[in-house]
């Protein structure tokens, strides 16, 4: 019986040891999967039931209670100080709702604003607006059980108007990703979120259209350009690019202020949009709502997890849409697709044959019906793959393949290795800037023993106050040594009296330190 027992015993502890074993490498591996691939893996061991409607009208009870529970309401701070072109949050957003901008300087009190957020992982990843927590110096997530966490911004994408914030906690409902892909014009879609100051509200419509662009992200990367560089451009200055990818899913589903960030879901529950804003000339909700489409919000999420940033690729071309009166402008008889006004000197377009006059028509074998898909399609992918655009060129269709190349003006020229790898980046909102741990190669060439280097400097935050730049390596601070994300974390928490010391080495032999009040 002795030698059973310690038998049993003995089985039973192997057991445990394996089951741990398997949970610890689970979760190491879980860390390194995608959004949607964790997303596939919870599901594969929780199926859900098909949502149907067991009259044969439309019956969303099902999808509201799938999806409800995963919707945030955002609660966001901003400090009190002398702010231009307008200090409120979300300016242009309400000035493109029908509320006109106060332009002159003011001192203000702190501010909140309010907005939606969208779960989309047990461990609390939420996607919302850019617009919603921009410039924000606290972050606060009530969740559906009333419970109020603080969160932070883990990035941000002002050219799609997305950012993917953090609360810590653990299991929780999270909503499940369609495909935009596969929207169709007329089916039915509900929108949630906390409009207008009110609890958890769902609406429903249908899908009015889709690849709309309606020009208020180009207006609003436009505004802060003219801002940074003190007005409008001379005419000898370089012209401003729009970045802005526009190509919302347009909805009749009634949203109004504070729906921003929250999810457009189909009948089946699934998360298909990010409502981003609407077009009226009052203030409030006029019939039409745009949502960022999920493919996109996909793709923009992980490379926050996974590079620290946006990785754009592009193809190097300027165009213009065509359309009869552009058609008869350019002397061309085509008037669908888009005319290749310039082509970038070795740009990925260039050095596939690409060249002025041609007319791109299709993507990967799909029709190209406005400049806005093509920009939606292009910024889902990555530098380095690989795209079938179709080209006409004197008439006759013709197929090139062209391998994005990466988009340079977004990101500081990195002089480290290429096979130092970017860590997931969390930009921590009481300094408003992102950080990956230093390469061991940029350490020595500095001659230190610790450091991050700043990847994102937020308007607004304090890195930006105190004019700490991109690129510069931070070695500690509050006097204590930082080599990694979680180091700032704890170094942030020793703040003494409110005020932060940071301590810059730009190069060897030279160290600079800087300090400032948190509140500014």
């Amino acid at each position: 019986m002795k030698k059973l027992g310690l038998t049993l015993l003995t089985a039973l502890v192997g057991g445990l040891i394996a089951v741990g074993g398997y949970k610890l490498f689970e979760s190491k591996q879980e860390s390194k999967m995608s959004f949607e691939e964790r997303q596939q893996l919870h599901y594969a061991s929780n199926p859900v039931p098909d949502v149907v409607s067991s009259t044969g009208n439309p019956d969303f009870t099902q999808a509201a209670a799938m999806v409800a529970p995963a919707v945030v309401h955002i609660t966001t701070t901003y400090p009190g100080r002398s702010r231009g072109y307008g200090a409120a949050p979300m300016d242009l957003f309400e000035e493109f709702f029908g509320m006109p901008r106060q332009r002159q300087q003011r001192s203000q009190p702190p501010a909140q604003a309010t907005g939606s957020g969208v779960i989309i992982s047990q461990d609390g990843y939420i996607v919302t607006n850019n617009h919603v927590v921009e410039d924000a110096n606290k972050i606060e997530v009530q969740l559906t059980d009333k419970r109020v966490v603080e969160a932070k911004i883990i990035g941000r994408d002002p050219n799609t108007d997305l950012a993917l914030i953090k609360i810590n906690e653990k299991g929780l409902p999270f909503v499940r990703f369609g495909d935009s892909d596969k929207v169709r014009i007329g089916e039915w879609v509900l929108a949630v979120g906390y409009p207008l100051g009110l609890e958890s509200t769902v609406t429903a419509g249908i899908v009015s259209a889709t690849g709309r662009s309606t020009g208020i992200i180009a207006r609003e990367l436009q505004q802060r350009q003219y801002q940074q560089r003190g007005g409008y451009p001379q005419s000898d200055e370089e012209p401003i690019i729009n970045t802005a990818v526009e190509s919302f899913i347009q909805t009749d589903a009634v949203i109004n202020k504070g729906n921003s960030g929250g999810p457009l879901v189909n009948a089946a529950g699934e998360l298909i949009g990010i409502n981003s804003n609407i077009m009226t000339p009052t203030g409030t909700y006029a019939g039409y709502g745009f949502a960022v489409p999920v493919n996109l919000v996909k793709k923009i999420s992980d490379d926050f997890i996974k590079f620290g940033r946006v990785k754009r690729g592009l193809i190097g071309i300027t165009f213009r849409e065509l359309n009869p009166a552009a058609a008869k402008q350019l002397e061309i008889s085509d008037v669908n697709g888009l005319y290749v006004i310039d082509v970038v000197p070795d740009g990925a377009a260039q050095e596939a044959g690409l060249r002025e006059g041609d007319i791109v028509t299709k993507l990967d074998g799909r029709i190209i019906a406005s400049s806005s898909d093509l920009q939606e399609r292009i910024y889902r992918l990555r530098p380095g793959d690989k795209v079938k655009l179709t080209y006409k060129r004197d008439g006759k269709e013709r197929d090139v393949t062209v391998t994005l190349k990466e988009d340079m003006s977004s990101v500081e020229r990195d002089t480290e290795s290429d096979e130092a790898k970017r860590s997931a980046t969390e930009i921590y909102n009481q300094l408003g800037a992102g950080f990956v741990p230093t390469t061991d190669a940029k350490k020595k060439e500095l001659g230190v023993s610790s450091g991050v280097t700043v990847t994102q400097v937020h308007q607004g935050g304090w890195f930006d106050y105190q004019n700490i730049k991109r690129g510069q390596v931070i070695t500690h601070i509050n006097d204590v040594p930082v080599n990694s994300t979680d180091d700032v974390e704890n170094a942030l928490s020793k703040t003494q009296r409110g005020m932060i010391k940071v301590t810059i080495v730009p190069q060897r032999g030279a160290v600079s330190t800087i300090s400032g009040p948190v509140e500014y």
